[in-house]
């Protein structure tokens, strides 16, 4: 059985009423991959703005009871706050497939873009302690409100997707193979997000297919995302 972990920040986990990018992969997962899989992780809560704290369990009203809401992901958390959980993550959940969004929080406000790229090394040995054989797909830093007026975080951000490209290309083998999502084409911020950075529906189905489409032309598992469906 595939044991699929979600990584990531604000974006991963939602705020309250939102279905989350989790939920649109869920669904075409269910509809596409031909075996058994379960989402696992330590985690199921939404973020609650009013209270700032992740204590939310109020998903979208037509989300399906059936959707597994485990993950590995925190509002304002990046790669410097998930490396240091995702050996005892894996171990304990037993997962076998990473997807991972991180790195806008990190370059926002802790790391510069080699710095983070350092803990994307950290996190990858980290994870292959605990299960040898893990697989990872990973998503650079998507468009952004402050990248698209702040020019010296749109360098930084286009440095660390640079070096996140290299660290997928080093790290990469047989046995425990990484994989890099390409940018969403057409993600527009006015679009897409509701507030310049978090997916609204729109940019919820992007995500998920950045990561669908990639599985699948990479490793041929699943389908070709179909956001209609």
């Amino acid at each position: 059985m595939l044991r699929l972990l979600f990584v990531g920040d604000s974006m991963t986990i939602g705020s309250a009423g939102e279905h989350t990018w989790r939920y649109r992969m869920w669904q075409h997962l269910r509809a596409s991959y031909d075996g058994p899989f379960r989402i696992v992780g330590p985690r199921e809560t939404l973020h609650d703005k009013a209270a700032d704290a992740p204590l939310s369990y109020e998903y979208a009203p037509d989300v399906d009871p059936a959707f597994p809401r485990h993950h590995l992901a925190g509002w304002g958390e990046g790669w410097r706050h998930m490396a240091p959980l995702i050996h005892a993550t894996v171990r304990e959940h037993r997962a076998d497939l990473l997807l991972v969004s991180l790195g806008l929080i990190d370059l926002g406000f802790y790391t510069n873009a080699e710095q983070t790229a350092a803990q994307v090394r950290r996190f990858v040995d980290e994870a292959r302690a605990a299960n040898p054989r893990i697989a990872m797909a990973m998503l650079p830093v998507i468009p952004n409100t402050r990248a698209d007026t702040d020019p010296s975080f749109a360098a930084e951000v286009a440095l660390f997707n640079e070096l996140l490209a290299k660290a997928v290309a080093d790290l990469d083998t047989d046995r425990s193979p990484l994989l890099l999502a390409s940018l969403p084409p057409s993600y527009a911020l006015h679009h897409d997000t509701y507030d310049g950075t978090h997916p609204s529906a729109s940019g919820e189905h992007k995500l998920a297919a950045a990561f669908a489409d990639a599985l699948y032309q990479a490793w041929d598992l699943g389908a070709p995302y179909d956001e209609a469906g």
